[in-house]
């Protein structure tokens, strides 16, 4: 039997007794105003702050795939760290709130930033519809939608579109990525983006195929100009 865990008033306190959350880290049981994990996890998230220097890993990995301006990874992605079990239970667990604490995290790093100054709007890595509609929502969206919050920079979430449904990345080599993503997105009105500077958003970067794949598509828009930001960056 599936519960609501967001209802107010005398039943969300009753299943929040019998029911309790717990940070998805370690595991102990959430305070009042604490989101998916605990404070504790939160404050030792591996962060890189990589944003405020230029040739970076991430820049490094990407350099001559496609042109972009800078490249910006919240924290390090290593098995056994803090960051996988929030970025599992986002993508797996329906636990969107956990997304948007990260992006609203990720973009306070960011505001008023060199990095995110030149920008003018946020572009979520698209799902297809199918895999949207089973999953129930797209984890990119939900960290793009915390970091415009946190910037004041507004999201296009339809015009950047996944045409192609494929398997997952997960397990893949670098090779098979690529192919697998090669020619799987499209703009619908180009137009939109010419003439302008955007955020490409993605929840980690590990090859970096998909970002490519992405940024292969958005060529096609007259004087684009592109930077990237991901939660994750593997390691």
């Amino acid at each position: 039997m599936k519960i609501e865990r967001n209802k107010s008033g005398l039943l969300s306190k009753l299943l929040h007794l019998f029911l309790p959350d717990v940070c998805v880290v370690c595991e102990r049981e959430l305070l009042e105003g604490e989101v998916g994990a605990c404070l504790s996890c939160l404050y030792k998230l591996p962060k890189t702050n990589n944003y405020k220097e230029k040739d970076n890993r991430a820049e490094i990995l990407m350099a001559g795939r496609i042109p972009f301006e800078r490249i910006a990874c919240y924290c390090a992605y290593s098995s056994g760290g803090i960051l996988p079990p929030l970025i599992h239970n986002l993508k797996y667990y329906h636990k969107k709130e956990i997304g948007l604490l990260l992006g609203r995290m990720f973009g306070e790093d960011l505001a008023d930033s060199d990095f995110i100054k030149p920008v003018d709007m946020i572009v979520p890595v698209p799902l297809h519809p199918k895999k949207k509609k089973s999953r129930g929502y797209n984890q990119a969206e939900i960290i793009a939608q915390g970091i415009s919050e946190s910037t004041s920079l507004p999201l296009s979430t339809d015009n950047l579109v996944r045409v192609v449904h494929n398997p997952t990345q997960t397990k893949r080599t670098k090779t098979e990525r690529w192919g697998n993503v090669k020619g799987i997105f499209e703009v619908v009105d180009k137009q939109i983006y010419e003439q302008k500077h955007i955020l490409l958003v993605d929840d980690v970067i590990t090859t970096g195929s998909t970002i490519e794949a992405c940024g292969t598509a958005l060529q096609k828009c007259s004087n684009l100009k592109i930077s990237i930001a991901t939660i994750g960056e593997v390691f």
